[in-house]
């Protein structure tokens, strides 16, 4: 355990001149408020809040930011307010406590709901000032560090938004420890098996490695040292998850990747970094495409490097990143680097806001976007983006996420460049809009008055801006579309009981029954007709007198409404209850393909019934919030669903027959088996169509292939 005297020691080593007084106060309050209290590793509880005091002094925070660590769980967990706080500790302490805290105090009806809301009041907290998310994230890290003696679901959950949302914030930070000790702690609790297996094999050739960093450092050291200077030289494994993932994403074993090994070389001064990069390259040949200068054109988030690979000693590929002194502490310490605390103030100067415009799109998108589900996807969307750097025709520097499309671009400039845009000349070539954005492109927007956004935009754009502006723009027609039919429904049902929708509308009667709905107006009631979420049957007893609704009217000849209309009910067995009716017809969306134990959404859709998806689906977020429906499994009916596996095995003998053998043993019928050999003995991709009655069963059967010897891989597509 982290004691105070050691807190308050790493404080006045690089702040003499701090509010020491402030962070005793803090910790005899918090120590009494939680007094009694143990962790769940039975540990007295402000053990955290002073590990998570020692992290923000380790980033070199003030000592409000230290009290705010110390105090950072009262609220939540003790009968303290924030007012209490404020009274005690001021007004600034106040703040950053009350941004931390979660909204344990509302109720909430998902769990998806609770962290969107969460962390939309920590990104208000956060703009207005920045130590909220250092605080927050000191806070994760402690946590994280601590997860064994949770219960495993509530692990895999935590780590899962931790590798979401909070990892991706420390990288969009600039703070690469924490980013990294979260994104390794992540992957140990989300992949174990996996995890252990790296560790395993790391540790088998660390004698080797060690030899090969020293020699490599040896010789660049004397190069550099030959001509002149001093350089600073350091060589290290990258970190645990950055290797797991470049297996998983090129499909290879460790042995397989050949730059797992990393230098860097700090200099004095910016042009001493460029001489060391001419005197590596004049010893050992470049990579082609793998020269990244991070110096000139900095990342967003402060970060400054030169980056090269080279074909090192015994033909390796070796990883360099060259830069100052300065540049390290920055790339380290991220945002908290740049800290000043000014009288009045309480944040960034105007070059760091600028940097931090991210922060301004967040803000953005949690005033407009009101889904949850699509909020929350949106900042994952946005955190992970890799960069890539072009250039406006004036020669602004416009940075992207890679994968970046011309209309990707526009919307940067502008919603409305976006939605009129018809094409682009990158570096004065038409390209098409689909077009992939490269480092150093020059860029120029086509747009036409006429043009409108397409959904088919959808399945290229990178941003979570161009997809939230293409999404709107789609559900702003499909609810004017909505609204029509839903007014032609209601005319037409009213009609026959001598009433008039427009006269009903002026009176005020609609806007009585849509309250009695609960919704905001006479628009809102039309337009669920029109969704097919409320029926004229549910309308009109509100409208017409008992007696005359119980008169038969005349039956009219079917039109092609009514049979849109019918169309949506009828029995389907389909193991689904829709808000808790079984009746109602229902389709499997195809791009996702749901089986029993699948967390689901369901939105209606005009002439279909209710389409399921699964609740993380990108596609459900083409439609309109207010289409979506509460659905469920009916747990009492037994349904087989198709489900297609995705099998990357080696390619030899053997392998098909020890994946028929899992897939019989698990009583699962194989429907379809599609079955390729890569190019250049690179193994095989096979693709199974199965027959799945829920996901445990599904689960069961991945384990079980992922035994088979040849197997490297097993993934669930759509089909």
């Amino acid at each position: 355990m982290i004691r105070l005297n050691d807190i308050l020691d790493k404080v006045s080593a690089y702040n003499p001149a701090a509010d020491l007084d402030l962070i005793k106060k803090a910790y005899v309050y918090s120590a009494k408020l939680h007094q009694g209290q143990v962790r769940k590793s039975d540990e007295p509880y402000i053990i955290h809040p002073m590990e998570v005091a020692g992290l923000l002094a380790d980033l070199k925070l003030d000592a409000q930011s230290l009290a705010a660590g110390i105090l950072h769980d009262v609220v939540e967990d003790t009968f303290a307010s924030i007012e209490e706080i404020e009274e005690i500790f001021g007004r600034d302490v106040a703040f950053l406590v009350d941004g931390v805290t979660k909204l344990s105090q509302m109720t909430f009806s998902t769990k998806e709901e609770q962290q969107s809301e969460n962390f939309r009041k920590m990104i208000v907290a956060m703009a207005k000032d920045i130590r909220v998310i250092l605080i927050k994230l000191c806070d994760r890290v402690h946590n994280m560090r601590t997860l064994d003696h949770m219960a495993p679901d509530k692990r895999a959950r935590i780590a899962q938004e931790t590798m979401d949302i909070y990892a991706p914030l420390a990288n969009r930070l600039g703070i690469s420890w924490i980013k990294i000790e979260l994104e390794d702690l992540s992957f140990r609790h989300l992949h174990p098996q996996e995890y252990q297996d790296l560790v395993d094999t790391l540790a088998q050739g660390s004698r080797e490695r060690q030899k090969f960093i020293d020699e490599v450092r040896s010789i660049i050291a004397k190069k550099i040292e030959e001509n002149g200077l001093k350089p600073e030289i350091h060589g290290r494994i990258k970190h645990l998850y950055s290797i797991y993932r470049k297996m998983r994403s090129q499909n290879v074993n460790l042995d397989q990747i050949y730059d797992i090994i990393a230098f860097r070389v700090l200099m004095n001064t910016i042009p001493e970094c460029y001489e060391a990069l001419g005197l590596i390259h004049s010893m050992w040949k470049p990579v082609p495409g793998r020269f990244k200068d991070f110096i000139a054109i900095p990342k967003l988030n402060m970060y400054q490097s030169l980056h090269t690979t080279v074909i090192g000693p015994h033909g390796d590929r070796v990883e360099i990143q060259i830069r100052t002194a300065e540049m390290h502490r920055v790339a380290e310490l991220g945002i908290a680097a740049h800290w000043r605390y000014k009288e009045g103030g309480k944040g960034l100067d105007d070059k760091d806001e600028k940097r931090f415009a991210w922060l301004r799109q967040l803000m953005e998108w949690q005033k407009e976007l009101k889904d949850p589900t699509e909020f929350m996807e949106s900042v994952k969307l946005e955190m992970f983006a890799d960069e890539v750097f072009v250039f406006t025709p004036k020669g602004d520097v416009v940075e992207l996420p890679r994968g970046a499309t011309p209309v990707d671009f526009a919307y940067h400039v502008h919603t409305d460049v976006g939605n009129h845009c018809t094409g682009a000349k990158v570096n004065g070539h038409i390209v098409p809009l689909k077009y992939r954005l490269k480092n150093g492109d020059t860029i120029e927007v086509v747009t036409s008055s006429t043009q409108r956004p397409s959904r088919d935009w959808l399945a290229f754009v990178s941003t979570s801006r161009a997809k939230a502006k293409i999404r709107a723009f789609i559900r702003a027609e499909q609810r004017e579309r909505s609204r029509d039919l839903g007014r032609e429904i209601l005319t037409r049902e009213l009609k026959k009981y001598g009433l008039n929708l427009q006269k009903l509308i002026k009176s005020g009667d609609i806007v009585r029954v849509a309250k009695e709905f609960e919704l905001r107006d006479s628009e809102d009631l039309i337009v669920q007709v029109g969704y097919g979420k409320l029926a004229p049957s549910d309308i009109l007893p509100k409208l017409v007198p008992p007696e005359k609704l119980g008169e038969p009217a005349p039956e009219p000849q079917e039109s092609k409404l009514d049979k849109l209309i019918k169309k949506v009910s009828g029995k389907s067995r389909t193991g689904v209850s829709i808000q808790g009716v079984d009746d109602v017809l229902v389709n499997f969306a195809k791009c996702c393909n749901p089986i029993p134990g699948d967390k689901i959404t369901g939105f209606v859709t005009r002439g279909r019934g209710v389409t399921v998806h699964i609740a993380s689906c990108p596609k459900v977020f083409n439609y309109e919030p207010e289409r979506r429906v509460d659905v469920n499994w009916n747990l009492r009916e037994k349904i087989i669903r198709p489900v297609c596996l995705k099998v990357m095995t080696a390619d030899r003998p053997g392998v098909l027959a020890g994946i028929s053998k899992a897939f019989s043993e698990a009583g699962i019928n194989i429907s379809e088996a599609n079955c390729k050999v890569l190019d250049g003995g690179g193994g095989a991709i096979n693709l199974f169509t199965v027959g799945i009655s829920d996901i445990e069963q599904l689960r069961g059967v991945m384990k079980a292939l992922e035994k088979v010897d040849g197997v490297q891989q097993v993934d669930r597509v759509a089909q």
